[in-house]
């Protein structure tokens, strides 16, 4: 029982935490997008190609949460136009960002001069679920390597899902992923979740996710 009150009372505090940065956001009339999957499965490569997409006319931050490393900030810093790194190792929480880090991270960033901030959450699709950021879309990439069965084994995180990302689409031909089989798995768990297959290699399906993400945010 006790266990159960230290839990909840760290996932209420959370939560405040939170609600105070979702309201920061708003305040500025900035969408905060937090893209999550396992290693490997191109969460940098994909935020990559979405600044591409929107920088002639999208002012974007990113925040980037990784255990120890910065490699993946240094791949973004020349792209965006703010970016704030955020090394987990040491803290409790190292497997998944929270919302105090996003609160740190937020007085860091120019947020009056940015329309999107897209966070990415550190490699793993268990504990990252369990804490709510301040964002305003959850987007869970799985790549077509990793095999369809990734909703059967992790439910919680696609649950969640605005959207879903099947990244690494060009390799459909070489690999073994049952794209129905994996929508099924996905929409039996959350009904309402948006699906996009793409390529960050090639570009494929990009433009459709870049347009659903402008459409999330009709203020801009």
């Amino acid at each position: 029982m006790r266990k159960i009150e230290i839990v909840q009372g760290i996932l209420d505090a959370n939560e405040a935490t939170a609600t105070g940065n979702r309201e920061v956001f708003d305040s500025h009339n900035c969408l905060a997008v937090n893209i999550m999957s396992a290693p490997g499965a191109g969460k940098t490569s994909f935020i990559l190609r979405t600044i591409e997409e929107l920088s002639a006319d999208t002012r974007i931050g990113v925040i980037e949460g990784d255990v120890v490393s910065t490699v993946d900030a240094e791949k973004v810093h020349d792209f965006a136009s703010a970016v704030v790194q955020i090394n987990t190792k040491g803290m409790p929480e190292s497997c998944a960002l929270v919302a105090d880090m996003i609160q740190v991270a937020l007085e860091r960033l120019p947020m009056s001069d940015l329309d999107l901030v897209l966070i990415e959450n550190v490699g793993n699709l268990l504990c990252p679920s369990e804490f709510d950021l301040g964002e305003h879309l959850k987007v869970v990439i799985t790549s077509t390597p990793e095999g369809h069965d990734k909703p059967l084994k992790y439910p919680v995180i696609f649950s969640q899902a605005d959207a879903v990302i099947i990244n690494k689409a060009d390799l459909l031909p070489y690999v073994d992923f049952d794209m129905e089989d994996f929508m099924r798995s996905v929409r039996n768990l959350n009904a309402r979740v948006t699906f996009f297959p793409l390529s960050c290699k090639t570009g494929e399906g990009v433009t459709e996710w870049v347009t659903w993400l402008r459409s999330q945010h009709p203020a801009r």
